[in-house]
């Protein structure tokens, strides 16, 4: 996980006040700001926030969208399905960090968010060298109708937004995606429950 992926990880724990499930015909979405106190912990929570608007600031001048590195990253592979996928700004050049599954295999692929092209190659994971919580996830992915690119594009309508990640989490024993959506300054969670997910 990368620096700014969990900054933005910390401020949503921390900002969001509701994560509201829905199928994704439709979602609702909730966000409140965090109370601000004057202390110390008030100091490193304002360095996550610049830290989080300047990663903010480098999605938005990125030509490629995350549907777009979906896409590419799977295109790879006939057949493949993404898994997870993330902006992260914080190297030199802004890029797409997506996994997807294939052939028991998941597929490391950074994508270039100006230009798509595939940087550095890919790498590949067999599944058996998965935990056996994410190997029954990535099992359960393949069997639901629903992929990550249609979770992307309704929590992109429900949050007013672009999204800057996503992936499969399992919250209470249920298998979901969640999106993170900038919407103007701010980061928005949509946790979807896909239909047939178990």
């Amino acid at each position: 996980m990368t620096t700014a992926k969990r900054h933005i990880s910390r401020w949503l724990a921390t900002a969001l006040s509701a994560i509201l499930i829905a199928a994704p015909a439709r979602a609702i979405v909730s966000a409140g700001a965090p109370t601000a106190l004057h202390s110390d912990a008030d100091n490193d929570a304002e360095a996550e926030r610049r830290a989080i608007s300047r990663e903010i600031e480098r999605f938005r001048s990125s030509s490629i969208s995350i549907s777009q590195a979906m896409s590419i990253a799977e295109g790879r592979h006939a057949g493949a399905t993404t898994a997870d996928v993330s902006f992260d700004g914080a190297a030199g050049v802004p890029v797409y960090r997506v996994k997807t599954l294939h052939n028991d295999r998941i597929w490391r692929h950074t994508i270039n968010a100006t230009t798509g092209e595939l940087v550095g190659g890919e790498a590949a994971l067999p599944l058996a060298e998965l935990d056996h919580e994410d190997r029954d996830n990535l099992a359960a992915l393949g069997a639901i109708r629903h992929r990550l690119a249609e979770a992307v594009r309704v929590a992109e309508r429900a949050a007013s937004g672009k999204a800057i990640s996503g992936g499969l989490v399992r919250e209470r024993g249920r298998l979901n995606f969640s999106i993170v959506v900038v919407s103007g300054d701010d980061l928005k969670e949509v946790t979807l429950e896909p239909p047939g997910a178990k």
